[in-house]
């Protein structure tokens, strides 16, 4: 049987910002892109959360940066998309894509009800 990618709407945010920033996202990093771009309020300890369970899903995987004196000497913890995230990501796009296109066109015709 085909293995199925079930991603959470919070995590698919998270794994999508990942992707984005190729090689070079961490936890800081992937907060500022949903508060500043996506204007949503959120914590890094959630984005943390939500990081360690993607790596258990095999999504992601993660190493330690080179070491910085902005950051006192502490290494940042860089994630990147795994193969598995990828089709994660295809599948759950897929989906959406699908949704939206049976949506009948009056749905969206003429305001908000």
């Amino acid at each position: 049987m085909e293995r199925r990618h079930y991603l959470g709407e919070f995590e698919e945010t998270v794994l999508l910002v990942v992707a984005m920033q190729h090689e070079a996202a961490y936890g800081l990093s992937i907060t500022k892109v949903i508060e500043e771009d996506l204007g949503r309020s959120v914590n890094m300890s959630s984005v943390h959360t939500a990081l360690y369970r993607l790596e258990e899903k095999g999504y992601v995987m993660s190493d330690l940066g080179g070491a910085s004196e902005k950051r006192g000497g502490r290494r940042k913890r860089i994630f990147v998309i795994t193969a598995a995230g990828k089709s994660a990501l295809l599948e759950a796009k897929s989906h959406r894509q699908y949704l939206w296109s049976r949506i009948p066109g009056i749905v969206f015709k003429g305001g908000t009800s």
